[in-house]
């Protein structure tokens, strides 16, 4: 009887076992990526700018979101709207005190399907502020890449306030609103391979 029970055991930890799906890994590839932002300027206006360095990795499998994840390390010092005084400005303690918080970084929560789409929900922290986000996005492959693994792409943008982590310089304009927006668009174009 203790070994029938046994034996059977064994075969359902099996059955589970086999059952399991791993997600493809895929890394982003920054030559062919963009991590950015757009925000309006003297209310008129919309300044862009972009990350150069961050790093990041895509956990995918379209048949089971469940065990889908993304995580991404942005440098903050790394930002770049094409100007370098106002880049400068953007490191400092007005902005994303790039100094004492070197990095901004997203981990994901969960990965959902919305019709063709999806939404990924996961956790920004900026400046040590940490805030739940959700970024609808649209995911294109997995195709074949010319090395012989697979590619994914990733396109999408979610607003947020940059009050909510602490970024909060600003000046007042003499005929009404402010330089700076509060609300920021998030912008990321991404190709991941399979690692």
């Amino acid at each position: 009887m203790k070994k029938n029970i046994l034996v059977l055991s064994f075969l359902l930890a099996f059955v589970l076992i086999a059952q399991l799906s791993f997600a493809a890994v895929y890394e982003i590839d920054k030559a062919h990526s963009t991590i950015g932002f757009a925000v309006k300027h003297l209310v008129v206006s919309t300044v862009r700018g972009q990350f150069n360095d961050y790093v990041g990795t895509i956990d995918f499998d379209k048949d089971n979101l469940a065990v889908s994840h993304a995580d991404v390390i942005v440098q903050a010092a790394s930002i770049n709207t094409a100007n370098e005084k106002r880049d400068n400005h953007l490191r400092t303690g007005d902005f994303f005190d790039a100094e004492r918080n070197p990095t901004i970084t997203f981990k994901s929560k969960s990965i959902t399907q919305v019709g063709s789409d999806y939404a990924i929900t996961g956790d920004l922290t900026i400046r040590g502020v940490t805030k739940e986000i959700t970024i609808p996005v649209s995911i294109a492959g997995p195709v074949a890449n010319p090395s012989g693994g697979t590619a994914i792409g990733l396109t999408g943008e979610a607003t947020i306030n940059r009050q909510d982590f602490g970024v909060s310089w600003n000046k007042a304009l003499d005929a009404g609103g402010v330089v700076v927006s509060d609300e920021v668009t998030l912008v990321i174009e991404i190709e991941a391979h399979g690692k």
